[in-house]
């Protein structure tokens, strides 16, 4: 039987599975059970627009998001890049110049405004600590435990470690995984400078890689079928049946609690199933306000501080919709206490004490994933991209890798799930 995979879940890590495939020649069905493409990173309509189900920030760091979204829509560029930049409403003030890494994101620190000399000093200090290590540590811990023994001060931790933390992990300090953190500050921070610019996406999530990725697919004679759920899998002699049709190889790059489910029934799965049964998840809040046309940030992103939510990001200056603006609140808090009205209503008034004088906004909607990301804790086990089950593999943010849970771990599952299937055949 000719190679033919099957590759169940549309989101990033099944289209960056389904790409690299379809690039070298391989025939591949992709099955997305939404009628969008993109999973948890997603167009929606909100008023009018086409929004994300959840604000992205990507990294120069995130290479193999950007290639692949470069590859199958080469002729327009979909995002802004800029130099690494944090600009937080009432406090920390830090751009890095350019210059050779990780010289730039030292002299940023030590430059940063917002927080003390000494606070300043500290934060360098640790960054070269780590750098000696390698950005290894012997057993992973909690972020917060990890800074206490580095002797963080409390203000320092506040304005700069913990919105980092929760904005790459989406886990809050006291349990995010130390290791995975580091991980992420070694290739963001401490390589090339390019590394740590911030990548704004200028097209929503959907539109910036999943969309031209099915075209890509379909164009080498693959197919991409939206809103079919797959119900089952079953295993057979020659490979896997997917809604009664034959393949060779397949590929579950479902979002872990769906994966459980499609996997119950195969055997020898149990080890991972348990793997991805032990996971719990953290939420992300988005609450897009929309403003009258002439209101705009100084910046494309702005932290905040102080109230719910940590970053605002102006769909003006990134997505042409002017006005509107789409404050994020990542990982679990009280406002999951709050209605979507309130939610909207507090978020507003954070906005209006941050940025001053704001007109009301004429509309809101409120998008919250409750199961956004795993959460992202220390000495957390991740099933692998390969199992027990020939011919069978898993893609997905929360499979093995060094990253947290993101687009780029996402597409890098996907990727080597490829790989894998073409250096075994």
């Amino acid at each position: 039987m000719t190679m033919q995979v099957a590759i169940i879940g549309g989101g990033y890590a099944g289209m960056a599975a389904a790409v690299t495939l379809a690039q070298h020649g391989v025939k591949v069905a992709v099955f997305e059970a939404g009628k969008t493409l993109g999973g948890r990173a997603r167009r929606v309509m909100a008023n009018g627009h086409d929004v994300d189900n959840g604000q992205h920030l990507l990294l120069g760091a995130h290479t193999e998001t950007l290639r692949l979204a470069q590859l199958v829509a080469p002729a327009t560029p979909a995002w802004l890049r800029q130099p690494l930049q944090l600009h937080t409403l009432g406090g920390l003030q830090l751009k890095a110049p350019r210059l050779p890494a990780p010289l730039n994101t030292l002299l940023a620190l030590l430059a940063a405004r917002g927080i003390t000399i000494s606070e300043r000093f500290a934060a360098v200090r640790f960054m070269l600590t780590q750098r000696r290590a390698d950005f290894k540590l012997a057993h992973d811990m909690p972020v917060l435990q990890l800074l206490a023994q580095h002797t963080q001060p409390a203000r320092l931790i506040d304005q700069l470690w913990a919105p980092l933390c929760i904005a790459a992990l989406n886990t809050p300090i006291a349990t995010a995984s130390a290791q995975v953190f580091l991980n992420v500050l070694r290739d963001s921070l401490a390589r090339r400078a390019t590394d740590s610019d911030l990548i704004l996406p200028t097209r929503d999530l959907s539109a910036l890689f999943p969309d031209p990725a099915a075209e890509f697919v379909r164009v080498r004679g693959g197919s991409v079928i939206t809103g079919k759920t797959v119900q089952a899998i079953t295993h057979t002699a020659a490979g896997f049946t997917v809604n009664a049709e034959p393949y060779t190889h397949l590929i579950c790059a479902v979002a872990p609690h769906q994966a459980a489910r499609l996997l119950d029934g195969l055997d020898g799965l149990d080890a991972v199933r348990r793997l991805i049964n032990a996971l719990h998840y953290q939420p992300i809040a988005t609450v897009y306000l929309q403003y009258p046309a002439d209101v705009a940030l100084t910046h494309a992103m702005l932290g905040l501080s102080g109230g719910l939510a940590q970053w605002v990001f102006d769909r003006g200056l990134t997505h042409n919709q002017a006005g509107l603006l789409a404050a994020v609140i990542s990982a679990e808090g009280p406002h999951r206490e709050l209605t979507q009205a309130e939610l909207a209503q507090r978020v507003d008034a954070e906005l209006r004490s941050a940025l001053g004088s704001l007109p009301a906004p004429r509309a809101h909607t409120v998008i919250v994933e409750k199961r956004a990301t795993y959460a992202c804790v220390a000495g957390l086990q991740r099933p692998g991209q390969t199992t027990p089950l020939k011919n069978f593999y898993l893609a997905g943010d929360y499979t093995a890798s060094d990253y947290p849970a993101t687009l780029e771990a996402a597409t890098r599952s996907g990727v080597k799930c490829a790989q894998l299937i073409m250096e075994h055949t």
